[in-house]
């Protein structure tokens, strides 16, 4: 859903191909009332509690972007594939939201700023996360924060960003790191899963303060 140059990313995957079947998914689509339920509670928790502008880079077919929408907040969601920035504007047409072509890594928003920066399964698409979460933050609002949910796919070739290396890449940036593990929960996911799936929430602090990590 996110990469620099063409739509096929560093992951193999040509995302304008994938648009039509992707909600297919149950994370993905989140047609089923348990899974929806289940990802708008984490979400009510991850983002923060009064309506603000959101952005969600590699929004895919806007199922998080339509959840955030939900609960007040005001979406500008980006993806690299116009096949997918089409069907999150009709998911969330008629909702405070706005989507745009572009590069997950350096989202077209101009001098625009956001109280969050929402991002599933995202940064391990990208060839450079640090860089990127470094972009990421110059995108936030003083207190802004950065809701990420990543994990590591896969037994033979696993594929992923396991999360003590993304916590290692957040320590420069963030005041505030809480990791919430989410591999336990079927209920986000349809069914049991056998992967490290998780969310962390950081809050970046000033430079030199010491993050503080929290959370199973």
């Amino acid at each position: 859903m996110s990469e620099n140059g063409d739509r096929t990313t560093a992951a193999g995957v040509d995302w304008d191909a994938q648009a039509a079947v992707f909600d297919d998914a149950p994370d993905h689509g989140l047609r089923d009332a348990d899974v929806r339920r289940a990802w708008a509670s984490r979400l009510g928790s991850w983002l923060p509690a009064r309506a603000g502008d959101v952005l969600d880079p590699g929004c895919g077919t806007g199922s998080l972007s339509l959840l955030a929408a939900e609960q007040g907040h005001r979406v500008t969601g980006v993806d690299l594939s116009p096949a997918m920035v089409e069907r999150a504007r009709s998911k969330l047409a008629g909702r405070d939201a706005v989507f745009r072509t572009g590069d997950a890594a350096a989202p077209p928003v101009g001098g625009q700023r956001f109280d969050a920066v929402l991002a599933r399964h995202v940064l391990w698409t990208l060839p450079d996360p640090g860089r990127v979460l470094r972009h990421w933050r110059e995108l936030l609002r003083p207190g802004g924060r950065l809701v990420l949910v990543e994990g590591v796919w896969g037994t033979v070739t696993p594929v992923g960003i396991p999360a003590d290396r993304l916590t290692a890449l957040l320590a420069p940036l963030a005041g505030r790191v809480h990791v919430e593990r989410l591999s336990d929960d079927p209920s986000l996911w349809g069914g049991q899963v056998p992967d490290e799936r998780y969310a962390v929430v950081a809050v970046p602090g000033r430079a030199g303060h010491r993050p503080v990590a929290a959370g199973p």
